[in-house]
C-alpha cells in the first residue's frame, strides 16, 4: 500500500477507487486473471489507507453478495458500473478485430451483454448501508431520476461528456446544465421538492428489470422500502 499512499498524498485525493474489471481481463489477450487475493488486498486497502475506499465494477454490474463481501471488508460506498453503458467486452472486441485475433474476437462478441444491469444493481446494492453510485449508461437527466428512486444516493456519467470534452470546458458546463434542467423537470414532475423525496418517490418496475429483481427476491424490498 505505500504506492498508493504516496499518490494520496501527491494530489492530495480525498478517496480512493479501485476498478474491478475481470470480464474484460478475461478477454484481452494481455488480460490478468490472477484473481486470488483481491478481496484480502481490498480488506487491507479500507484498513490502512487515510482516505475513503470506493470499489467500482466497470460495466458488468455489482450483485448484493458481492457487495455485501466488500461491505463487509470495510468499503466506504460502492459504484455499480452496470451493464448499460460502454461494454469493454465489446471494446475488445474491436481491438481483437484489428489484431486478427480470432478467439478474442469470439469471446469479446459472445461476453458482449454480459453483467447485471445498471438498475437492476442499484437495487441489489442498496440493501446495504452504504453510499451507492450509479454508472452505467447514465445519458440524461431523466435516467438520473430514476436512479436515484430505484436507491442509488450520486450518479456519474462519462460518455455524454466525451466528445464536448473534446471542444472545451465551455461545451462540458452545457451539457451539465442540460441534465441539470431535466432533473429538475423530472423532480416537478414528480413533485418531489429535493432528492430526498425523489428518493422515497413511488416507482413501477417493468419489463425484464421486473423480471430480474424478482427471481432475485429483491423486487418486494424495494417495494417495501418506499412503504417506510
Amino acid at each position: 500500500m505505500e504506492g498508493v499512499e504516496k499518490i494520496i498524498e501527491m494530489i492530495d485525493a480525498d478517496a480512493v477507487a479501485i476498478h474491478l474489471n475481470f470480464l474484460q481481463e478475461a478477454i484481452q489477450p494481455e488480460g490478468e486473471t490472477a484473481a486470488r487475493g483481491c478481496l484480502s488486498a481490498i480488506k487491507e486497502a479500507c484498513a490502512s489507507l487515510k482516505v475513503p475506499v470506493i470499489v467500482k465494477e466497470t460495466g458488468a454490474g455489482m450483485s448484493y453478495g458481492v457487495a455485501k463481501r466488500l461491505f463487509e471488508a470495510g468499503v466506504s460506498a460502492i459504484d455499480v458500473g452496470g451493464l448499460g453503458g460502454t461494454s469493454w467486452a465489446a471494446v475488445e472486441t474491436y481491438r481483437a478485430m484489428q489484431e486478427k485475433d480470432e478467439l478474442g474476437e469470439r469471446l469479446g462478441r459472445l461476453f458482449w451483454n454480459w453483467g447485471i444491469p445498471t438498475p437492476v444493481s442499484i437495487v441489489e446494492c442498496s440493501s446495504l448501508p452504504l453510499p451507492i453510485i450509479a454508472t452505467g449508461g447514465i445519458r440524461s437527466g431523466l435516467e438520473i431520476a430514476k436512479s436515484l428512486a430505484l436507491g442509488a444516493d450520486v450518479c456519474s456519467a462519462a460518455l455524454p461528456f466525451v466528445k464536448p470534452a473534446m471542444r472545451g470546458a465551455e461545451e462540458v458546463e452545457k451539457v451539465l446544465e442540460i441534465m441539470a434542467e431535466e432533473l429538475r423537470v423530472t423532480m416537478f414532475l414528480c413533485g418531489c421538492s429535493n432528492i430526498e423525496e425523489l428518493k422515497r418517490a413511488e416507482i413501477i418496475v417493468t419489463g425484464k428489470t421486473r423480471e430480474m429483481l424478482e427471481q432475485r427476491g429483491f423486487l418486494r424490498r424495494v417495494q417495501k422500502a418506499k412503504e417506510k
